[in-house]
């Protein structure tokens, strides 16, 4: 019995030992997302670090330069676990250590940090680029330019205080393709100008207006937005909406595929030895297919065409090119599949493994799905398949011509399974204030020395409000960094649509002098000339390395950077 008792004694003080153990655990400092090893910290302006710990905790940081420790500073965390330091301003360099309580920062530079922010042509990454810049890209290398993305959520409560996990990136050949192009071009070009470390906060999404950017209090002169945002606050009514969405898409595409003859016969339609001498012969870039002859039609489309390939090729690796595709599509050489992409925008760069290809003749299998519109080859993009020896598509400076083949603009066509308009979705990120919440306001005591704004795409078609939510934003986001100086650079919306496409280009047009207007109406704003740079086959100009020599000359012309 005294065993039992003994025992019982014994397992009650572990657990409690246990218990303390794991309180302890919790009690140690936690950071931000954004200070963490790697981090640029502005420059010749107070800096912050931050962060919770248990109520009543000192904190202690320690700035470290190798061995030595400049100074050590002190805070106590408030009844809700929350503590800061201010150190002093301090000039350009590093790398320096960050000792804060059991936790060491390591590889921390003191530069100046840029937020850049907006929609996909903030977003693209350097990787989408390399048609244009590939050698240059492949040659550069500078640790003291570091980006950071911040991670894509959204939040319809309340300003956050953190985010998702996130690190630091050097500017090093492993990293680089996920920058943004526009930012690693600007930080090339800033740091070639000055010599000062650059940090880049990447904290942008794709197809997002600009209210998404917004806090609700800086909405209070635009209510239909804040109504708008108040239809999302339900947690439970928002699963909902995706919940049947995922369902809606499951059905359409489960009848998508029980009615694609092209996946289901004996000889599947992507065969390399189907007979496809019965289909209709089509020019690509024509509108006389994919629809009835009045409306687009939905669903699959099949697309074939044989290549005749050389004897020298036999066997080799190569990349296929198709361009841009309206709007999902799969695809096959000599019936293996060798790629997919689900949307319109991004380019088709498919890699053919060695031994697929063969001498003679090689059939292609375009599967396109449409979601309703009409389907289609976008014009003045590469169709071609290029013999390795050649990176993402590029040649080499070792390859010698003859080293690619063009596609025919006439393939034989076929319909596959007709469908209704595809479910529509919704993207909560394009809705107001949850972006400010979710993705701004977490970096608010994180100091910056200017905002690089590339947006507006999403808001063309209620352009004629632009200019004051644009001004509204830019004088959130000062109040929000309490920096009321803080400079923006707009860029101004490149050219894009068809020349023939006369409406929406005078739409575009009248954007960009909304775009202009809102840099006028607020002070420390410039418009960054962009109109020039564009394609108008393609919503996502490559020529970002000439828009981010403009930033940086509009900065050195409104005198906002000087030499280390």
């Amino acid at each position: 019995m005294k065993d039992l008792i003994h025992n019982k004694v014994w397992l009650g003080m572990a657990a409690l030992l246990c218990l303390c153990s794991v309180s302890r655990t919790e009690a140690k400092v936690k950071l931000p997302a954004l200070v963490s090893d790697g981090m640029v910290l502005q420059r010749e302006q107070p800096l912050k670090i931050w962060g919770t710990a248990d109520a009543g905790e000192t904190v202690q940081l320690t700035f470290l330069k190798g061995k030595k420790a400049k100074e050590a500073y002190t805070a106590t965390a408030d009844s809700h676990g929350a503590w800061s330091i201010e150190l002093p301003a301090m000039k350009a360099g590093g790398p320096y250590r960050i000792q804060v309580n059991d936790i060491e920062l390591k590889d921390v530079l003191v530069g100046d940090v840029w937020l850049c922010s907006g929609q996909s042509n903030m977003e693209l990454p350097v990787r989408r680029v390399m048609d244009m810049f590939a050698e240059e890209i492949s040659a550069y290398h500078n640790e003291k330019i570091r980006h950071l993305i911040v991670p894509k959520t959204y939040n319809f409560h309340e300003p956050q205080k953190d985010m998702p996990a996130t690190s630091w990136k050097a500017l090093t050949q492993e990293n680089v393709m996920e920058f943004s192009a526009l930012a690693y071009f600007f930080a090339k070009e800033m740091y070639e100008r000055t010599g000062v470390p650059v940090g880049i906060i990447n904290s942008s999404w794709g197809g997002t207006p600009v209210e998404a950017w917004m806090s609700e209090e800086s909405l209070k002169e635009f209510p239909q937005y804040i109504n708008d945002k108040r239809l999302y606050e339900d947690d439970a009514y928002c699963k909902h909406i995706k919940e049947v969405e995922g369902e809606s898409f499951r059905r359409w595409n489960a009848a998508l595929y029980r009615g694609d003859a092209g996946l289901h016969e004996t000889t599947p339609w992507y065969a390399a030895n189907y007979d496809d001498s019965a289909w209709q012969t089509v020019d690509m870039f024509a509108n006389t297919w994919g629809n009835n002859g009045l409306n687009a039609i939905g669903g699959s489309h099949w697309l074939r065409q044989s290549v005749e390939i050389p004897s020298t090729w036999n066997g080799k690796e190569a990349t296929l090119r198709l361009g841009c595709l309206v709007d999902a599509d799969s695809v096959y050489v000599n019936g293996q599949f060798v790629g997919t992409t689900s949307y319109q925008y991004p380019p088709r760069i498919y890699r053919i493994p060695s031994g697929l290809l063969k001498a003679g003749k090689n059939s292609i299998t375009v599967r396109l799905i449409s979601n309703g519109g009409q389907p289609a080859f976008v014009r003045e993009k590469p169709y071609k398949i290029i013999l390795n020896g050649q990176k993402d598509g590029i040649p080499t400076e070792s390859s010698t011509d003859p080293r690619e083949i063009n596609l025919k603009r006439e393939w034989k066509y076929r319909p596959g399974a007709p469908m209704p308009q595809a479910p529509g979705m919704m993207f909560f990120c394009y809705k107001p204030v949850c972006l400010y919440n979710a993705m701004i306001a977490p970096l608010k005591e994180y100091g910056v020395k200017g905002v690089i704004w590339y947006q507006g795409e999403s808001n063309v078609s209620r352009r004629n409000e632009y200019a004051d939510l644009l001004t509204a934003m830019m004088a959130d986001w000062r109040k929000t960094f309490d920096a009321p100086e803080l400079p923006f650079y707009i860029v101004e919306l490149a050219d894009f649509l068809h020349p023939n496409d006369t409406g929406g280009r005078k739409a575009w047009a009248e954007m960009r002098q909304e775009q202009a207007k809102a840099a006028e109406q607020s002070s420390n704003a410039y418009l960054i000339k962009n109109s020039d740079l564009g394609e108008w086959n393609d919503i996502h100009p490559l020529d970002k390395k000439t828009l981010g020599k403009r930033v940086a000359e509009a900065i050195k012309n409104g005198q906002l950077i000087t030499n280390n």
